[in-house]
């Protein structure tokens, strides 16, 4: 039997598919791999296959003997297992049922004005400012946190501090690194709840509802804060960076959105099909022995659910490498699906369609300043992404 193969994935280019993945997925949709860090894993790359297990209480994100549990990288925050065996499915639900009322459809509603607002004063400092320009710093970077910054109630001068704090707490390659910014991150959590608590509002934001729900603790309330500033910023940040390299780069794919920026809809959610190629995958660990697709699994061992290989099943999308705003719609797995699906989907819609319409709208001539391949992306971090995005106009 061939060694299994070990993550990453060669790519001829950022936004190019690696061949050998997509040779393994023409071969079946569940593969034997080593991760990063050479660990045994399995590898499930069809879309119906991922789909069903994010929604397999088989798998969770605990493992009984978590020291030797095979790991996907040095992150502490997604790195190797996460929580409590024995309570991990009750703990997922309470924890489900303390977020999902601060982003149901009617507070979003209300905060979608606020992200249209935030853009149109990001777009206007570009267009004064005049081309060339890195969107990256203009706009992909500065909107994703202040909108998390206002719905949650942290300080936006913060920003620096907690940006530097979560992306160490991301490293994929420096458990110290890792570690560290993820306890400063807490620290400042705890120091953010008991500041809501001293000024008495309990509902001013977020944080400061979680901080006066009965029941939750300082530490408990500092844990989903940070979590929420974490993923709440980082993965919009990696999206609407993508998704402009995505649009500029496809073949009157720009043109088309700019011509009708009343397409954004079918664009963003093209836009978060499109980027993950695939190559890596959620985490996940088999609390029991299941079958996936033929292959045997057996209790512990872990298995990587690969959203951007399933995102990208030739059985579900035709041309599935081609990016394409004018696709027949197909429901992707970007944000998970069943009891795992991502809360904070409508939050990250909103950001995108309010970046991709007025942009599309302001900017119809943009283009890249560079050739993507000579472009700067982000490696050793979960969420990756481009760290520049030079553009002209």
């Amino acid at each position: 039997m061939s060694t299994p193969v070990r993550l990453p994935f060669d790519q001829p280019g950022p936004l190019r598919p690696a061949p050998l993945l997509r040779q393994m997925q023409a071969r079946g949709p569940v593969h034997p791999i080593r991760t990063a860090v050479g660990d045994p894993a399995w590898l499930v790359t069809g879309y119906e296959q991922v789909r069903a297990l994010l929604d397999d209480d088989r798998l969770g994100r605990a493992h009984r003997d978590p020291d030797r549990a095979s790991r996907t990288g040095n992150s502490v925050m997604f790195g190797g297992p996460q929580g409590d065996f024995d309570t991990e499915q009750a703990d997922h639900r309470r924890l489900r049922s303390l977020l999902r009322p601060h982003f149901s459809p009617r507070r979003m509603r209300a905060l979608r004005a606020r992200v249209e607002t935030l853009t149109v004063g990001l777009l206007d400092e570009l267009a004064a400012a005049g081309p060339p320009a890195d969107l990256h710093t203009a706009l992909a970077l500065p909107l994703p946190i202040a909108v998390i910054c206002e719905l949650l109630g942290v300080p936006y001068e913060d920003r620096a501090r907690f940006r530097a704090w979560t992306r160490a707490a991301a490293d994929t390659s420096d458990r110290a690194r890792s570690e560290q910014g993820l306890a400063e991150l807490f620290v400042y959590g705890r120091q953010l709840v008991a500041r809501k608590r001293a000024e008495g509002d309990s509902d001013a934001d977020v944080i400061s509802r979680l901080a006066f729900t009965e029941g939750v603790s300082d530490d408990e309330a500092a844990a989903m804060g940070t979590f929420l500033l974490f993923a709440g910023h980082e993965t919009t940040v990696t999206a609407i960076g993508k998704g402009v390299l995505w649009l500029l780069t496809a073949p009157g794919q720009w043109q088309a959105l700019a011509a009708d920026p009343q397409r954004v809809e079918a664009a963003v959610e093209e836009i978060l099909r499109a980027p993950g190629l695939g190559g890596d995958g959620i985490p996940r660990y088999a609390r029991t022995d299941l079958e996936i697709a033929g292959v045997q699994v057996r209790a512990g061992e872990l298995v990587l659910l690969d959203i951007g290989a399933a995102n990208h099943d030739g059985t579900m999308f035709a041309d599935p490498d081609r990016f394409d705003i004018a696709r027949p719609p197909v429901p992707h797995l970007a944000f998970g699906h069943g009891a795992r699906y991502c809360v904070g989907a409508p939050l990250a819609r909103i950001e995108l369609q309010a970046v991709f319409s007025q942009l599309a709208s302001r900017f119809p001539g943009l283009r890249l300043a560079t050739a993507v391949e000579e472009l700067r992306f982000t490696h050793d971090t979960l969420t990756g992404g481009p760290a520049e995005v030079p553009v002209t106009w």
